[in-house]
């Protein structure tokens, strides 16, 4: 099956051509690096990975580009707030992020372009909208001119003044029209600042993003991808920044938008004060279960997060692991990648068929009794995880991490049980009986199997049995 994805530009599913085989080019909106991100900040990061490495798998030479926003007001603002340098804030939080996208299984991009690295090509593209009338020059900043742009609204297929009265759009007086946007703004000495034709200044947010995606990818793009509450107003000023400066070329190909989480029934942003900050929730959860929880429901779709969400997926990550651990005597290498799989994936991304098809594996590969049908189903089974991002770890570790609390002594935990084998094997069960109770309270569940005991960190419902 040919890979097809929703294009939000003509609201279609449309099958994925590229334009050069042989360099596929990608970019994903990244994070504005003021603070922590929260839980729906990852969902993009997750599901767009996913996308990623089905690319690779039809188009090897993928270049993937996910910038980092290091130049924005409301980094200003923290780095006043908390009395640092700017740089220090970016760089804190930059890390942050990377090791958080690490911990979710999500692949580094190819290229991670910073904006304060391309001031240099900001600039000039600034200065070719200018020169083609597509922008001015006003009072220290410079604009660009929405009337002499067509189509714009195109994408977000939103008439210009219904979009403005939806915005946050500043109302200034040197504006020609109030749907004019900033591509460059003047900085006062406290700001952030760099030399341009127009003064010491600092970018817009929208004109980063295009000048970046230009640097790395070229002027036209295979796909460009972000949450939908970007399409207006910063895809739709990226899309009419990029094409004007680049004269008319189409900016991207294919543009994918996905869904915004929910928390009790209300689209979860830090306006609300309803965000769970994912490196919080890294802490208290299962990276994995975090992961699989995100890929739960088809990524246009939004999705209700909740503890109990994630609990579920726990438990579900618990099943499929347990399989792999009862097939640990199997050596499949990295797996297999079925035709059930792959079309689940090139079915525009259906993620939640995908996870339905590793169900269905992991239920073939326990009914499985000979060798050849054992290897075969592990082989599937651990090949369609991998292209989710899924079951890439140990069964033993999944089962031992203590996701929320102090870490687990492994030596004390094995000499408790090497003893309660000891005093089974001594007739002491009520000994024995107690060691299990004592592994209990420090969260470890131990299963007896014909193998021999085996033990496993406990969750909420063991701990209270």
């Amino acid at each position: 099956m040919p890979l097809r994805l929703h294009n939000s530009l003509t609201r279609r599913t449309e099958d994925f051509v590229p334009a050069d085989p042989q360099r596929v080019t990608m970019y994903l909106c990244g994070p504005t690096v003021y603070n922590y991100v929260h839980i729906g900040n990852a969902r993009g990061p997750v599901v767009f990975d996913v996308l990623t490495r089905l690319l690779r798998r039809h188009y090897p030479r993928l270049v993937f580009a996910r910038n980092i926003t290091d130049v924005d007001d409301k980094i200003n603002a923290a780095a006043q707030e908390q009395g640092v340098p700017i740089a220090t804030i970016t760089g804190k939080y930059a890390a942050i992020y990377r090791e958080d996208m690490g911990r979710l299984g999500v692949v580094p991009p190819d290229v991670e372009p910073h904006a304060t690295a391309h001031i240099a090509q900001i600039i000039a593209m600034i200065e070719q909208l200018v020169a083609r009338g597509h922008a001015y020059a006003a009072e220290g900043h410079v604009l660009f001119s929405v009337a002499s742009y067509a189509d714009y609204g195109k994408l977000s297929r939103r008439p210009v003044d219904e979009m403005i009265a939806g915005a946050r759009i500043d109302v200034a007086p040197y504006k020609r029209d109030p749907g004019d946007f900033v591509l460059w703004k003047p900085s006062t000495p406290q700001q952030p600042g760099w030399d341009s034709p127009w003064g010491v200044g600092r970018p817009g947010w929208h004109i980063e993003c295009s000048a970046m995606a230009a640097a790395h990818l070229g002027e036209t793009i295979d796909i460009h991808a972000g949450g939908n509450d970007l399409m207006f107003p910063h895809h739709e000023n990226e899309v009419a920044q990029s094409t004007c400066a680049h004269a008319g070329k189409v900016f991207a190909r294919y543009w994918l938008h996905n869904g915004m989480l929910d928390f009790g029934g209300a689209k979860m942003s830090k306006s609300l004060g309803n965000v769970c900050v994912l490196h919080e929730l890294l802490d208290r959860y299962p990276p994995e279960a975090l992961r699989y929880a995100l890929l739960s429901a088809h990524y246009r779709q939004p999705l209700d997060w909740s503890d109990a969400l994630v609990e579920q997926s726990i438990r579900t990550l618990d099943r499929l692991y347990g399989t792999l651990r009862d097939l640990a005597d199997i050596d499949v290498g990295s797996g297999t990648v079925t035709t059930e799989i792959e079309d689940a994936l090139c079915d525009d991304l259906n993620t939640p068929e995908a996870l339905a098809v590793i169900a269905r594996l992991a239920g073939e590969a326990r009914a499985a009794t000979t060798p050849d049908a054992r290897r075969s189903a592990k082989a599937a089974l651990l090949g369609a995880a991998g292209l989710l991002g899924i079951l890439q770890q140990d069964p033993e570790a999944w089962f031992k991490q203590a996701a929320g609390g102090p870490a687990l002594d492994e030596a004390e935990i094995q000499r408790l049980v090497d003893l309660r084998v000891a005093e089974k094997k001594a007739h002491n069960f009520a000994e024995a009986d107690r060691i299990r109770e004592q592994l209990l309270q420090m969260g470890v569940v131990i299963e007896d199997t014909a193998q021999g005991p085996r033990w496993k960190v406990a969750k909420t419902d063991e701990r209270a049995s």
